[in-house]
């Protein structure tokens, strides 16, 4: 059986690293970027951080800001017009998921024409051409977007969550400063560092999980349990911030190659449908899926306990797994995640077309246990 692990070409890391983006563009002979960022971004002066480098090198640029949080065919669609009309020949995504996401559907679409409606672009598609040259500088630590082989777009048309899976999307450069999540506010970064845990933790546990994808997945769940707290409590940490923002990367080196599980596969669906915040909807079901996957996960739950600081010494193998979903519960509690769907809005006469939808979604099978439509629905029960 052979395994395959694939990874950007560059990334830069620490405080500061966006001054070597003028570098970057000049050693891969590119002239001019369109910049892809959201307005709320903008607003705060984040996308500014970037926009400045690019000013005192005198690299042009144009912004390209119509991203919703959860971007859709239609943000694509605009965004590739907006890439024509700019003779741009590089994308610079600055943001989170979103902002990502949005720049590969762009680039993809930019340089294989034929996936114009962007709805053929679901699942694994055939593009034959790498996408537009794009730079990411990621403005969260959770989705780990810059150094992934995956977008999520949603589909206006059937409201559905499109998880695009392509090798020739990665960035072809990451550049993860964590001065630029100074200013991320108190709950985006819980929910995103929390989306980052569960990157980690599903693609630890996911059916195609191996030797190299389980070295990183542990080294994130050990860092992000140690760092998120402090990101959370005291935000200009350094410490925290840096710890956060290698740690969500190195889960997404990872999961991007052995794939994610049940968790993401119904938290979709309550963004599509519902505008749930994705790392929100990932972090309130993750401790009841890993309930539930319990049966075939004890040993390496009792190895996440461990990694996450818990002292399982004479626990038995299940009650060392045990522990591991109670780490998570906690966690996700102290940094103020709801616990219940109900608390964001969700009612019970919701749950079927969720569950008809995740039971769809491209990361349901790599779950480790086999799951039904029921007892999805029982699930989504147990968190409502």
């Amino acid at each position: 059986m052979s395994q395959r692990f694939i990874m950007n070409e560059v990334s830069y890391f620490g405080a500061g690293c966006r001054k070597e983006l003028p570098g970057v563009l000049h050693r891969m002979g590119l002239k001019k970027a369109l910049v892809c960022s959201d307005k709320g971004l903008i607003r705060v002066g984040t996308t500014k951080m970037v926009t400045d480098v690019l000013d005192e090198a005198s690299f042009p640029y144009e912004i390209y800001s119509e991203i919703k949080p959860n971007p859709t065919v239609s943000n694509v669609k605009q965004g590739v017009e907006a890439f024509k009309a700019s003779g741009a020949d590089c994308l610079i995504a600055i943001g989170g998921g979103s902002s990502m996401d949005t720049a590969k559907g762009i680039g993809i679409v930019s340089n294989n024409p034929e996936f114009s409606d962007i709805v053929s672009l679901e699942g694994c598609a055939p593009t034959r051409h790498k996408s537009v040259p794009i730079i990411a500088l990621p403005t969260t630590a959770g989705t780990g977007a810059e150094v992934t082989i995956n977008y999520v777009i949603i589909d206006e048309e059937r409201q559905a969550k499109m998880v695009c899976v392509d090798p020739n999307d990665i960035p072809a450069v990451a550049i993860v400063d964590p001065e630029l999540m100074y200013s991320l506010p108190k709950g985006l970064t819980a929910a995103t560092g929390m989306d980052a845990l569960t990157h980690a933790i599903e693609g630890y546990i996911t059916k195609g999980a191996w030797v190299m994808s389980d070295m990183y997945e542990l080294q994130a769940i050990k860092m992000i349990a140690e760092h998120l707290p402090t990101a959370v409590e005291e935000p200009t940490n350094p410490v925290g911030r840096e710890g956060m923002a290698l740690a969500q990367y190195i889960a997404a080196q990872a999961f991007s190659n052995v794939g994610l599980g049940l968790v993401h596969g119904m938290a979709h669906p309550l963004g599509a449908l519902f505008d749930v915040p994705h790392g929100v909807a990932n972090a309130l079901l993750l401790p009841t899926i890993m309930e539930f996957n319990m049966p075939l996960c004890i040993e390496k739950y009792g190895v996440i306990a461990r990694a996450m600081g818990v002292d399982t010494t004479g626990m038995t193998a299940e009650q060392a797994a045990q522990a591991a979903v109670d780490a998570v519960k906690a966690l996700s509690v102290r940094v103020g995640i709801p616990q219940h769907l109900s608390e964001i809005g969700i009612k019970e006469e919701h749950i079927p077309a969720l569950a008809a939808q995740a039971i769809a979604d491209v990361c349901t099978p790599g779950n480790p246990r086999d799951v039904t439509e029921a007892e999805i629905i029982e699930l989504y029960k147990k968190v409502l």
